[in-house]
């Protein structure tokens, strides 16, 4: 591959510039792996940053899985509380092994996890960036665009949540499922993480919500066949064969829409892997419990959880593709994704968050006074966020 350096280095000049508006002598925390594209990505950036006055260091580990914990040392650059923190990573930033055993508790009593997001929602003293999976081609292609009209589109699909009652989602690959949000809030990937208590992904380029969850309300109700790519423990892939989700309340099965077995006999079969990483997460958390690196009776909930449907999210970064890489697949038009797991407003903890796209979907926003706005239509946008 050739690399183009100056591409590349105006780029992370943008990134930290426009996206982190990086003020002089600001402390700038960049935590990478040895893979070749994340660390020359991770070398402009820290050369951005210190020409344009901050103080940055980088930190590498080995590439960490969903279900790995960082390194020792990952954690404690953590607690310096930085201002800014790039995690430049080929998969994961890994888990927080002590905060998983006693979590952090903010101001407001919610709690945390990982000092990562402690620091970021918590206690808010952090500006942060986000990036698995990246490699040279997608951060040229699709972190250098036109972040003023990306950040007007956000705000006018978030705004069209409110008082949102339940959203429909269809797509011609057979997708069909009603999704409650009443009282949510819609958060906004726009590359504007100027502020403290801001972050997101480069690329940026989504409106995402957290769906209710069955301890709340009814849960969603439906079905969600995966055919663009989706994200298990050991990374990301496009799909093949569609994988059938059916949801009631919690995902009920996975299937393969070819008819393929999910029992193990069939490897290879995509619904199978998405169902082993599914159970290998409910299995871990029970165990995390008996050995003490989960809190005592949090071992069930957030096996339970495994089985969340945690976000329904819309991607509206026109450069962005279907590339295998979720980081990137989940910002592209014409695509919208769901997550198995976890969810963003930290009432549904689990160990995983699976990302599955769906091609061309129909989006239908229900309110509660009956009306209705439609976001896409077969894919396309409607005329209000073109």
């Amino acid at each position: 591959m050739t690399i183009d350096y100056e591409k590349i280095k105006q780029t992370a000049l943008t990134v930290i510039r426009d996206v982190c508006a990086l003020k002089k002598g600001e402390r700038v925390l960049i935590i990478t792996n040895p893979e070749d594209e994340t660390l020359e990505i991770s070398r402009r950036l820290y050369e951005a940053a210190d020409e344009l006055g901050g103080k940055a260091v980088i930190v590498m580990q080995k590439t960490k899985t969903l279900l790995d914990f960082a390194e020792p040392e990952v954690i404690a650059a953590l607690h310096t509380e930085p201002d800014i923190c790039l995690s430049v990573s080929a998969n994961k930033l890994g888990k927080d092994e002590s905060g998983s055993k006693k979590p952090f508790v903010a101001e407001n009593g919610e709690e945390f996890n990982h000092i990562f997001n402690y620091n970021l929602e918590g206690k808010k003293n952090l500006r942060a960036i986000w990036t698995p999976g990246i490699t040279v081609d997608m951060f040229i292609r699709a972190a250098n665009i036109d972040y003023e009209l990306l950040q007007k589109r956000c705000r006018i699909l978030a705004d069209k949540f409110r008082n949102a009652s339940y959203v429909h989602v269809t797509a011609p690959g057979g997708t069909d499922i009603k999704v409650p949000v009443s009282g949510r809030t819609a958060f906004c990937d726009d590359g504007d993480f100027s502020k403290p208590g801001n972050g997101g992904n480069i690329p940026a380029g989504e409106v995402f919500i957290s769906p209710l969850t069955p301890k709340t309300s009814e849960g969603c109700e439906g079905r969600i066949v995966f055919d663009g790519s989706i994200s298990v423990t050991e990374g990301c892939f496009i799909i093949t064969d569609p994988i059938i989700a059916d949801v009631k309340g919690y995902v009920s099965s996975i299937t393969s829409k070819a008819g393929r077995p999910v029992d193990g006999s069939d490897p290879d079969c995509e619904a199978y892997r998405l169902l082993r990483c599914i159970t290998a997460a409910e299995n871990q958390a029970l165990e995390m419990e008996k050995d003490g690196r989960l809190p005592s009776g949090s071992g069930g909930e957030y096996a339970r959880n495994a089985r969340n449907i945690g976000e329904l999210g819309i991607g509206l970064n026109p450069a962005a593709l279907i590339t295998g890489k979720m980081l990137e697949d989940e910002k592209a038009f014409k695509t919208c994704h769901f997550a198995i797991g976890s969810n963003y407003d930290n009432d549904a903890k689990s160990l995983i968050h699976f990302d599955g796209v769906v091609r061309n979907p129909t989006i239908v926003i229900h309110y509660e006074d009956g009306s209705e706005f439609t976001v896409e239509k077969d894919g396309e946008l409607s005329k209000e966020l073109q």
